[in-house]
């Protein structure tokens, strides 16, 4: 088979596409931009285009198939003359099914803790040597590559909610057809493809209705906003419901045990309320596929969590730096009420840098509101380049202020007096610090600034 990527530097089209060539196939790639880690995970295996760009001449008639990526626009020279030529044209979600409708699907959705949920099957299916698939959204320990195809029996696949491609404007999880289904919760998020909430439930909606007859859904029965869609759906009986909550658990210490029964407890190595739902959801889509929940307890212990998902940066006797992917009201609220409760006795420095397109959408941030209510000391950054990038307005301290509901806001726009405030930290008690995003603070060194802050930790 041979394969061609348009835009092959985007997240999951490089992982894919470094999947299909340890497959065997025959795999070509272009792009205008690629970026690290893209650009050097690429050159490993031989991938990275030897000059950057659109050349519809590398389109031929000897092309298997042609993979779009979202980077790509629909006047692409290169899509246009594969148009011309009639070559299968694939968005990335398309051709995962495509590699997998002879498997059993998981596809994992939801507004929030999709990549922890999948990142947790993953370690545990690892563990205990279960042969299998995958398609994650972050780097996970263990693993070298974020796609994996074979010929495994199943695949665990994380299933977003954005558009499939430039030409295709279904939702990416729409295209996998799951046997087991997924939803974490639903919170109102990518504004600029869902306008209002009503369209961002419908999305959901409709994946509900792409699970095959006799498929299983599994779903978080403390979202109020979920268990009111499920309700409609549960007319059509054609596949299996599975509610789940939050396991229970003691905090004791800083460390978070899982009560097992009555006399038994396991520490384990992720905390706060909404990873302990995530850990539920894991171990039903283990027992799916046949796994008990002792083999799911066992692996589990040795979970650390996934990249950038409340990440340790930096840690000393009195003060943690955390690194989270937070960046929607929802992920912020839970990340932030998961550190304070963790460490109730520590102080709590929380930064939100706003970078989304719908956290900077004057009409969306309003749903912001008292989302840092937990912390301590609450920070919230904008950098102006991004704005100007996006092509959105400024955004003042008093919108920021009125937004959040949240008159102790601290803001800045510039990512250098940002760092120095962090720098200056001059807090007496015991304190962690939290620094969330989906950006890079305006191209903050986070590993350097972690170490210093520890560094200038004043000792009184």
């Amino acid at each position: 088979m041979r394969v061609h990527f348009i835009a092959v530097g985007g997240a999951a089209m490089h992982n894919l596409a470094i999947a299909l060539h340890l497959k065997g196939y025959q795999v070509t790639g272009s792009d205008d931009a690629i970026y690290e880690p893209s650009k050097s995970r690429l050159q490993k295996h031989g991938l990275l285009p030897e000059v950057f760009g659109w050349y519809p001449e590398k389109i031929n008639k000897g092309i298997d198939a042609i993979i779009l990526g979202m980077h790509a626009k629909a006047d692409n020279p290169e899509l246009i003359k594969a148009q011309e030529l009639d070559l299968p044209v694939y968005s990335y979600p398309e051709y995962i099914y495509e590699q997998s409708r002879d498997k059993t699907r998981v596809v994992v959705g939801g507004s929030h803790g999709k990549t922890t949920i999948t990142s947790m099957v993953l370690h545990v299916l690892k563990q205990i040597s279960f042969d299998f698939d995958y398609l994650v959204g972050a780097q996970i320990e263990g693993f070298d590559n974020m796609v994996k195809l074979s010929d495994a029996p199943c695949i665990i696949i994380e299933g977003d909610e954005y558009l499939a491609s430039p030409i295709d404007r279904r939702p990416k999880f729409h295209l996998y057809k799951a046997n087991i289904g997924v939803i974490s919760g639903i919170a109102w998020d990518h504004v600029n493809v869902f306008p209002t909430f009503e369209n961002y439930k419908e999305q959901f909606s409709g994946f509900i209705d792409t699970i095959q007859e006799k498929g299983t859904l599994i779903y978080c029965e403390e979202d109020e906003v979920l268990s009111d869609l499920i309700k409609k759906h549960k007319i059509h009986n054609k596949i299996k419901f599975l509610p789940y909550k939050a396991l229970d658990s003691e905090v004791k210490e800083g460390n978070t045990y899982l009560k097992l029964d009555e006399n038994r407890e396991l520490e384990i190595g992720v905390f706060g309320k909404h990873n302990l739902m995530n850990l539920n959801a894991a171990k039903l889509i283990c027992n799916e596929l046949g796994i008990s929940d002792e083999q799911f307890f066992n692996a589990i212990v040795s979970f650390k969590g996934a990249s950038k998902r409340l990440e340790k940066m930096a840690e000393s006797d009195d003060t943690i730096v955390f690194r989270d992917f937070a960046h929607s009201p929802s992920k912020l609220k839970a990340t932030v009420g998961a550190v304070k409760n963790q460490f109730s006795n520590r102080d709590l420095v929380a930064l939100i840098e706003l970078h989304t397109f719908s956290s900077v959408n004057k009409d969306f941030i309003s749903e912001y509101k008292d989302s840092m209510k937990a912390a301590d000391v609450k920070i919230v950054f904008v950098d102006e380049t991004n704005l100007i990038q996006k092509k959105v307005d400024p955004i003042s301290e008093s919108q920021i202020k009125e937004a959040f509901n949240d008159r102790d806001i601290i803001f800045f726009n510039n990512s250098s007096s940002l760092e120095r405030y962090l720098l200056e930290l001059n807090i007496l008690n015991e304190y962690n610090v939290l620094l969330m995003s989906s950006g890079n603070f305006g191209g903050i060194d986070l590993v350097t600034l972690s170490k210093k802050i520890l560094k200038n930790r004043k000792k009184y």
